[in-house]
C-alpha cells in the first residue's frame, strides 16, 4: 500500500488501520495472509503488528495447520482491549450503548429524553448518566476510545443541529460537540441518526456483502443513511438521505422544514397520531412516540382505523424507498429506528410491493427489504460504530462531517479513583 500524500507517520497510521480492519473482519489471520491481502511488505506488517500487540489491541491465538513448513502464528483482535460509547439524543429518550472493539454490544441503557430542558442541562445530565453507566457495566474508563453522539439531522460536524424539529428547537446551532467534550473528557464524534444507523448496520451486521444499501430510519422523523461499497455517502454537507423531506404532494400539508407535502408530514409518526385524533381514536396521552406505539400495537391486532393509518404511512414510505432505489440503484433497504422496531412487520410488505412494482432496475436485480435486528437502538449503536470505525477503519469521506473535538484525554480523576463497582458483571447488560 502506497501513500503519496503524507509522510512516514501517515503511512504507518494508514497501515495500522488497514491491518486492524482486516484482522477484525477475518477473525483469525496470519502475518503471511496479511501481507497477501493488503499488499504491504512483510517488514511493514511485522512492525505494525508488533506495535498492535504491544498496545494490547491484537493477540496471538495459536497456529494455523501446517502446510509442510512451520505453522503460521494466527492473530486476532482482542475485543475487550478498547470500548466505544454511542449516545442517541432525542426528545423522547436518551439511549446509551457501549460496544467493544469487535462491535459487540456489552451494555445498553435508555433514559428519559431531552424534553424541554435547556441543552446545557442535558449535557450535564449526559455526563453524569454516562459515568454511572460505565461504572455499572464494569468497563475500565481508560479503555474508552471516544463518544459517538447522534441526533436528528441536518447537522454540522462541530455545531450539531443546524435545523431542528420543533420539539428540539432549543438545540439549533448549540455547540454540541464542544460542550460534550468539555463535560465528558473524551473525544466526540457527532452524526445524524439515519447515517449513524447505516454505519452501525454495516459495522455490526451482515451488510458487508451489499454493494449499495440504505438504512431507512424512522424515529419521530424520517431519514436515510446510505452506504456504498462500505463507505458512507455524504454529499456536500453530510446531510444526504433526507427522504422525509421529499415532496410527494405539492398541495399537501406544510412541513416543519419549510416545505409542503413532505413524506414526513404525510407519513411520519406525528402525522399518523394527528390523523388518529381526527378519526377520534382514543389515544393514551400527548406524547407522539407513546401514541404511535399504541397505534402500532392496535394495528397489529387488526383494529381497523389504526391499521388503515399505518398502511397509508407505509405506502408513502414505499415511495420514499422507491426514490432512493431508483437514484442510487440500491440492492438492500434496512428499516430501522424506534418506530420501525414497533411496526416494521406492517411496513415491510408494503415497501417490498412498491419496490417490486416500480424499481427501475428490477429486471437487473431485486431490492431486498429487511428490519434491523437492533432497530430500537440503532442510532446509539451507530454512534459507537462511528468511534470504532475512526479507530479501526477510518475512511476519507467518513471523516468529513464528524469532527473529533480535542485530543484523547484520560477520564476525569474522580472516575479513576479506586476499583470500579460492579466489576466482573455479565458481559452484556441493560440497566
Amino acid at each position: 500500500m502506497s501513500n503519496t500524500s503524507g509522510g512516514v507517520g501517515t503511512a504507518h497510521m494508514s497501515s495500522r488501520s488497514a491491518l486492524l480492519d482486516l484482522i477484525r473482519a477475518s477473525g483469525q489471520i496470519s502475518r503471511v495472509q496479511l501481507v497477501r491481502e493488503t499488499g504491504l511488505t512483510g517488514a511493514t506488517v511485522s512492525t505494525v503488528v508488533r506495535r498492535l500487540i504491544d498496545d494490547g489491541l491484537v493477540v496471538e491465538v495459536g497456529r494455523a495447520e501446517s502446510t509442510g513448513g512451520k505453522p503460521a502464528v494466527l492473530l486476532s483482535l482482542d475485543p475487550d482491549a478498547r470500548f466505544a460509547v454511542g449516545v442517541h439524543l432525542d426528545h423522547g429518550g436518551i439511549t446509551y450503548v457501549i460496544a467493544n472493539l469487535g462491535g459487540a454490544i456489552v451494555g445498553r441503557w435508555r433514559r428519559p429524553g431531552v424534553g424541554a430542558d435547556a441543552p446545557v442541562v442535558v449535557v450535564a445530565r449526559v455526563a453524569s448518566e454516562l459515568a454511572t453507566f460505565v461504572a455499572r457495566i464494569g468497563v475500565d474508563p481508560d479503555r474508552l476510545l471516544g463518544l459517538g453522539v447522534v441526533s436528528p439531522g441536518p447537522i454540522t460536524g462541530s455545531i450539531g443541529m443546524v435545523l431542528a424539529p420543533p420539539v428540539l428547537e432549543a438545540w439549533t446551532d448549540f455547540p454540541l460537540a464542544d460542550a460534550l467534550q468539555a463535560a465528558v473528557g473524551l473525544p466526540v464524534l457527532i452524526e445524524n441518526d439515519a447515517t449513524a444507523s447505516a454505519i452501525g448496520e454495516y459495522w455490526a451486521g451482515p451488510m458487508e456483502t451489499s454493494t449499495c444499501f440504505a438504512a431507512l430510519y424512522m424515529g419521530t422523523g424520517i431519514g436515510a443513511g446510505i452506504m456504498v461499497h462500505g463507505d458512507v455517502y455524504r454529499g456536500a454537507s453530510g446531510n444526504t438521505g433526507e427522504v422525509g423531506h421529499i415532496c410527494v404532494d405539492i398541495d399537501g400539508p406544510a412541513c416543519w422544514c419549510g416545505g409542503q407535502g413532505c413524506v414526513e408530514a404525510l407519513a411520519g409518526p406525528a402525522s399518523v397520531v394527528a390523523a388518529a385524533r381526527e378519526a377520534e381514536v382514543d389515544l393514551p396521552g400527548t406524547d407522539v412516540a407513546g401514541n404511535f406505539a399504541f397505534l402500532a400495537r392496535a394495528a397489529m391486532r387488526g383494529e381497523g382505523v389504526p391499521r388503515t393509518l399505518l398502511l397509508r404511512s407505509a405506502r408513502y414510505l414505499g415511495v420514499a424507498a422507491q426514490a432512493l432505489a431508483n437514484i442510487l440503484d440500491l440492492d438492500l433497504v434496512v428499516l430501522t429506528g424506534p418506530s420501525f422496531a414497533l411496526a416494521g412487520s406492517l411496513y415491510v410488505p408494503a415497501i417490498r410491493e412498491q419496490l417490486a412494482r416500480s424499481f427501475f432496475a428490477r429486471a437487473s436485480h431485486p431490492v431486498d427489504v429487511v428490519i434491523s435486528p437492533h432497530a430500537s437502538e440503532a442510532a446509539a449503536v451507530g454512534g459507537a460504530a462511528l468511534v470504532l470505525q475512526s479507530e479501526l477503519a477510518p475512511r476519507q469521506s467518513s471523516q468529513r462531517v464528524p469532527t473529533l473535538v480535542g485530543r484523547p484525554v484520560r477520564w476525569p480523576p474522580a472516575l479513576r479513583s479506586g476499583p470500579l463497582p460492579w466489576a466482573g458483571a455479565a458481559p452484556v447488560m441493560s440497566i
